[in-house]
């Protein structure tokens, strides 16, 4: 854990801090070190949904029954 680390308090389900604490024991890592690592990959792909979102923003919308036209057509369906 790094000097820069901020204290909290977090209520989890007893079932998941059971599960949290013997991942822990099992991987010799602290339950700070897997909360923080599972953080820091749900912000990840967050970050790259919005930058995938972004970089379709421009696209054409295509609604349902066309989709399914198009599918037809292509003889995916």
């Amino acid at each position: 854990m790094s000097s820069e680390t901020v204290r909290s308090t977090l209520y989890l389900d007893p079932a998941l801090h059971r599960a949290l604490r013997l991942k822990a024991a099992t991987a010799h890592c602290s339950m700070s070190q897997i909360v923080n690592d599972a953080i820091r990959n749900a912000l990840r792909e967050d970050q790259e949904d919005l930058a995938a979102f972004a970089e379709r923003a421009g696209e054409k919308t295509l609604n349902w029954e066309d989709f399914l036209a198009q599918i037809r057509s292509d003889g995916a369906l």
